[in-house]
């Protein structure tokens, strides 16, 4: 029976560690086999979107005319959440034949491609035309299907249609709610093309060209004019081309962007994307109960005010041009828009921005005025919604004479018990600029990802200096509490502020590790010279609150 195992294990023994390198050499055979795979210029795709690396985007270049390319990372959320709509758009984009594709690169694993194409965040889209490698043009269209297909057929075909009769033109104005057609006495000339390459960029606007001097007759035109034509409030609205000046495609960009609103919005999810894209400067709110007669009614006084805050008037050349373009009596754009009037209701899509305000529904109907460059936010001391109360509150905020509302929350009975310090807009000053402390805040967002991440490093750094007198670690809430000096973009904001006269104020910019905040506080608010920490690549601080009512 001994023998009979020693001999049976001498058999088996061979055949079991033969199976062990058959195994390895599998493994090693799959390996190189996923290498040469990496090493090809083959192009494969996934859901018609072409799969870039270091070996096959040159031949991609040569091969497609267009070529979008997303720059991604496996692990990013906002990569996750674009890729649907990316191979939405690269579906479409195929099935009609268009000479522009979609393409991706992993830019964790490429990072030769990441380096030579400066990527920093993710995901970042660049185009590519014509196989030039050395200038991609960056994307700059929404990030959903519908967007990325229209921003490449722009780019794909000319950015504005050419009407060459009155019918066609006339066909062409009435063929959507707003259309913008330029009027050029030379197509080539600069003015022209600069109206042609402002009409690539603006890609939620359909744009037409005219040159033949009986269509500038018929609109009542003597000299080249940007038109923009709308189904409702001014019907044809004039920007004439400057002959001193040119076209400033910047300027008619604002502008064409603001007249595009109606005089009074409604927000809603549909409307919230031009409301912002139109950068307005200022944003009067009328908040109201949409199921209330009473309250709607109140829009009437509300929309008569509008008229008058379109913006400051500056005709070229400083003459007059009313009624100079003949019928049908067209307006002469102002410049700059200053107010946009929009109506919130508190029982629809509006709800979910009553916190932004620190309102609930039961505060309809209210008025609230918001300066966009900041957030800040002014109130009437007493709701009257008559038009000309609102012009004169209006004014008032624009001429300075009226102190912003700022938000506040209430200190919990606790706040100065824990290690870290809990203030609320009402504590902050006397806290942050007390004069023998040095007081180190984190400002947050709850629903901040990397705020939350760091949230234990904060808490061990305030019991690390806890029993310091001259240290106090503190944080607040930015999302319940507004300061009027101090404006917080993105989340986590850390700001130092030292002890002493004088008000300082230090942002912290390092590393969000416990030892890092200690030897920055260790330092009076300075660290010893080091090359720059980035933030984690794909992972920059979470935004603040975007300005107005999309809060």
């Amino acid at each position: 029976l001994v023998w009979l195992l020693v001999l049976s294990l001498a058999w088996l023994g061979p055949a079991l560690g033969g199976e062990d390198e058959d195994e390895e050499v599998i493994e090693e055979e799959e390996k190189e086999k996923k290498e040469d795979e990496v090493l090809s210029d083959e192009i494969k795709e996934e859901d018609n979107v072409l799969v870039l690396h270091e070996h096959n985007f040159a031949r991609a270049l040569s091969e497609h005319q267009l070529l979008l390319v997303e720059f991604y990372a496996p692990w990013c959320g906002h990569c996750q959440r674009l890729a649907p709509a990316f191979a939405q758009a690269a579906a479409e984009l195929r099935n009609e034949s268009s000479p522009a594709r979609l393409a991706k690169v992993d830019a964790t694993t490429q990072t030769a491609l990441a380096t030579e194409f400066g990527i920093t965040s993710y995901p970042t889209l660049k185009l590519f035309r014509d196989g030039n490698r050395t200038h991609p043009v960056a994307y700059t269209g929404r990030m959903d299907s519908r967007g990325i297909v229209r921003w490449m057929q722009r780019r794909a075909g000319p950015s504005a249609t050419l009407l060459q009769d009155t019918d066609t033109i006339a066909a062409f104005i009435d063929s959507q709610d707003l259309v913008v057609v330029g009027f050029f006495k030379d197509l080539k000339g600069e003015a022209a093309q600069a109206f042609f390459e402002m009409a690539a960029e603006m890609m939620d606007m359909t744009f037409g060209v005219a040159e033949a001097p009986e269509l500038f007759q018929a609109y009542g035109l003597s000299a080249d004019t940007v038109c923009l034509f709308k189904k409702f409030d001014e019907r044809q609205t004039n920007f004439p081309v400057d002959p001193a000046r040119g076209l400033d495609t910047a300027e008619l960009t604002r502008l064409l962007r603001a007249h595009s609103l109606q005089l009074v919005m409604e927000f809603t999810n549909e409307t919230s994307n031009e409301i912002f894209a139109a950068k307005i400067p200022h944003h009067m709110l009328l908040f109201l109960n949409k199921s209330s007669p009473e309250q709607l009614s109140l829009q009437d006084g509300f929309r008569a005010a509008a008229g008058g805050f379109r913006g400051e008037v500056r005709w070229p050349h400083g003459r007059d041009m009313e009624g100079g373009f003949g019928t049908p009596q067209p307006q002469c754009a102002p410049f700059p828009a200053q107010v946009l009037f929009v109506v919130v209701d508190v029982t629809g899509h509006g709800a979910d921005v009553l916190p932004f305000f620190g309102m609930t529904a039961a505060d309809a109907p209210t008025l609230r005025l918001v300066k966009m460059q900041n957030n800040r936010k002014y109130q009437m001391e007493q709701d009257n919604f008559s038009d000309s109360a609102i012009r004169t509150f209006i004014q008032a905020v624009l001429d300075g004479k009226v102190k912003p509302h700022l938000l506040s929350a209430e200190p919990p009975e606790d706040w100065d018990t824990r290690p870290v310090k809990v203030l609320v807009g009402k504590t902050f000053e006397q806290v942050a600029f007390d004069e023998t402390k040095n007081v180190f805040v984190k400002f947050y967002a709850p629903w901040c990802p990397h705020c939350q991440a760091m949230e234990a490093a904060w808490e061990e750094l305030a019991e690390r200096y806890k029993d310091r007198e001259d240290i106090v670690i503190a944080e607040m809430d930015s999302t319940a509490n507004e300061l009027e000096n101090i404006t917080i973009h993105g989340y986590p904001t850390l700001h130092y502020f030292p002890a002493g006269p004088g008000r300082k104020m230090i942002e912290y910019k390092s590393s969000r590790d416990v030892e890092t905040f200690s030897k920055f506080l260790e330092n009076g608010g300075t660290l010893p010279e080091e090359p720059p920490v980035s933030e984690v690549r794909g992972q920059p601080p979470c935004p603040g609150l975007s300005p107005g009512p999309a809060g």
